[in-house]
């Protein structure tokens, strides 16, 4: 089941920063690196992932934790969680620091670009991997950085809900890229409370440069905008996002 889920992308491992993982590669096009959300790479996943390249974009998905291709599942979900919770690569309670991942990440944006060339590249990350794409955005070919649901650091307390999962140094980095006239897009669901209060100190932190899309809630459990919970014109305002800064 998992291999007819990811048929037709080419699985290639990158090493960057001390760091080696998988990646899944599809498409041709304009680049952009796509992070998968807990537990992993979902076949939910997959089908956004299809769609940007249906789109004419060459996509990229990194597998930070989790089975490629394996459905969700009570269980699965807290394997994956757990992972997260205890690896050292992903900053999920520290306050103003950027997780040590996003240097890899960073790698393997620059790679791709490196490759491909045009106007830059899109990153996405969602859920525990939303902020990520901040975190590339202080690369200045990081041109359509897209947040979805961002959930890093974890919600415990009023402080961890409204932190961006960015060090200072890079909070200015991200500051300044706005200023130049780096746009983002983030992407929610109104009653979800992991995402905390990331978007009004998006907006503190970059102004009209930060382009929010609040979602009403159907239930409190509404947290995957673009995968489980799929919002059919939010995932049309991604690929529409992407295509104008892009192409």
């Amino acid at each position: 089941m998992t291999n007819d889920v990811l048929a037709g992308w080419q699985k290639v491992s990158f090493t960057s920063a001390g760091m080696t993982r998988d990646t899944y590669r599809r498409g041709s096009g304009p680049g952009i690196v796509l992070v998968h959300e807990i537990p992993g790479i979902t076949p939910a996943v997959t089908r956004f992932a299809n769609d940007l390249v249906d789109a004419g974009f060459t996509v990229v998905m990194p597998s930070l934790v989790g089975t490629p291709g394996k459905a969700p599942s009570g269980g699965y979900l807290a394997s994956s969680m757990s992972k997260v919770c205890i690896s050292r690569e992903f900053t999920t309670m520290a306050l103003n620091k950027t997780s040590p991942i996003i240097a890899w990440l960073r790698a393997l944006g620059r790679d791709l670009h490196t490759e491909i060339g045009g106007k830059g590249i899109g990153a996405l990350g969602m859920c525990f991997s939303g902020g990520f794409a901040l975190g590339m955005m202080i690369d200045d070919h990081l041109a359509a950085p897209v947040l979805s649901q961002p959930s890093l650091p974890f919600t415990v307390g009023k402080k961890r809900a409204a932190d961006l999962n960015l060090s200072p140094d890079d909070a200015r980095a991200v500051q300044r890229r706005a200023a130049e006239g780096c746009q983002v897009l983030g992407l929610r669901f109104t009653e979800d409370k992991l995402v905390g209060d990331r978007f009004e100190s998006l907006r503190k932190l970059i102004g009209d440069a930060f382009i929010g899309i609040e979602l009403p809630s159907q239930k409190k459990s509404d947290h995957s905008v673009l995968t489980e919970q799929r919002d059919e014109p939010s995932v049309q305002r991604v690929i529409s996002f992407f295509k104008e800064k892009l192409v």
